[in-house]
């Protein structure tokens, strides 16, 4: 829980930087903070909760359903579809909640007719243990292949837009590209196609699970999307 007032407070500080708040922003983002300091305190006072422990055979089992376009061991071979091999588990269990609706109807925060088909079989618990199983698994290296925006693309991501008021990708994704447990995800080794397709999500409003994500793609040019995201595919 206190995890989740962290990120809270690390995302308000990043979206500040990028955007200025008006007063609608601010009464939500307070509105929020009071929601989440409250179940924090009610957390707190209902004593510790209990751990979950990942059942990584469980994972496993269900890890077979994905093979078709994540791989054997979550390495997808073809660059349309992510490696989620070493993905952080909480950044999984994340992505696959927000495939499904939310608890009064809304739609999902990321549309994917393949995934919200897989993702509404999945409990709670299932969901856990395949992100534990594939967080234990190795991704396989990349590479970047175009030498013609290497430049540009490093630029990106170690030292951000200036002039677009971008921030470095390294400032979250951290220099290799391994991304913070709980907080930030893994990037580095993706496949660039998948990356890119993932900034004109957030750009074009498909993918709505971050808004410091829709913030930063909304101001990129395709050419910066497609330098950054070749780039990433060969940190390591």
């Amino acid at each position: 829980m206190f995890w989740l007032l962290y990120n809270f407070l690390m995302g308000l500080t990043m979206l500040t930087k990028l955007t200025t708040p008006n007063k609608s922003m601010m009464l939500k983002l307070s509105s929020l903070f009071a929601a989440l300091t409250f179940s924090m305190s009610a957390a707190y006072a209902a004593g510790p909760a209990e751990v979950f422990k990942p059942d990584l055979a469980k994972g496993n089992e269900i890890m077979q359903q994905c093979v078709a376009c994540h791989g054997a061991d979550g390495n997808a071979s073809a660059p349309i579809y992510p490696k989620i091999a070493g993905q952080h588990a909480e950044y999984l269990y994340k992505q696959l909640s927000n495939f499904k609706p939310g608890k009064n109807g809304e739609k999902p925060l990321r549309e994917n007719a393949i995934m919200a088909g897989f993702a509404a079989g999945l409990s709670d618990a299932d969901m856990k243990n395949v992100s534990a199983y594939l967080a234990s698994q190795k991704q396989t290296l990349g590479s970047a292949t175009n030498k013609d925006t290497l430049a540009l693309g490093e630029k990106i991501y170690r030292g951000g837009i200036a002039d677009k008021k971008i921030p470095a990708c390294a400032g979250c994704h951290s220099p290799t590209g391994s991304g913070i447990p709980a907080q930030y995800p893994r990037l580095g080794g993706q496949h660039a196609e998948y990356t890119e397709s993932q900034l004109v999500a957030f750009r074009d409003g498909v993918r709505n699970n971050s808004e410091q994500m829709s913030v930063i793609a909304a101001k990129m040019s395709d050419k910066e999307m497609k330098a950054v995201s070749d780039y990433i595919a060969g940190l390591r």
